[in-house]
């Protein structure tokens, strides 16, 4: 059964495909490919269908990551499917907890710079969309900064769901 991790901020043109991008590369650095499904998606609809947006493919390129995307809007419908729902900041967080629709699917909602244990306080990935250069290169410290975190949360999150069918194999 795959894990399924969607990362999500407003337009899903920066912070979001970034994180998707260093995460992936993660996941299957980690030899976890095949287990771990990763995507993202934006709170808004203004962009479906674009692509990421300029300065975060370079950003991604020049540092060895996949930077191929098409963006989208995130669909509550999709929480049923997903393990992780993770927010780029506070506000796209209370627009998931508003789109969940129940207790368990709200719970499936974290920050991404929470598995960042350097984070403190801090946890919103700023959006670098109106801003230069540095704040695309900044998101994509900050993205792999809470990945190993995030990672070790999704081999967590295997391990307990292999451990529940293991045990109900064991039930008569």
């Amino acid at each position: 059964m795959t894990y399924r991790v969607c990362f999500v901020c407003t337009g899903n043109i920066c912070r979001s495909p970034m994180a998707e991008h260093v995460f992936r590369a993660r996941v299957e650095e980690a030899g976890l490919g095949g287990a771990v499904e990763v995507d993202s998606a934006g709170t808004g609809g203004w962009h479906e269908g674009e692509p990421a947006d300029p300065r975060t493919v370079a950003v991604l390129e020049e540092n060895g990551y996949a930077s191929a995307h098409t963006a989208r809007r995130f669909r509550a419908s999709w929480f049923a499917d997903l393990d992780l729902a993770i927010a780029l900041d506070e506000g796209h967080a209370r627009e998931l907890r508003r789109l969940a629709r129940t207790p368990d699917e709200a719970a499936k909602i974290r920050l991404l710079r929470s598995y960042d244990p350097a984070a403190g306080d801090a946890l919103d990935v700023p959006d670098p969309y109106y801003g230069g250069r540095e704040g695309f290169e900044e998101c994509l410290e900050m993205a792999e900064a809470a990945s190993e975190g995030l990672l070790a949360a999704v081999r967590a999150g295997i391990g307990e769901r292999h451990q529940g069918d293991e045990t109900m194999e064991r039930t008569p």
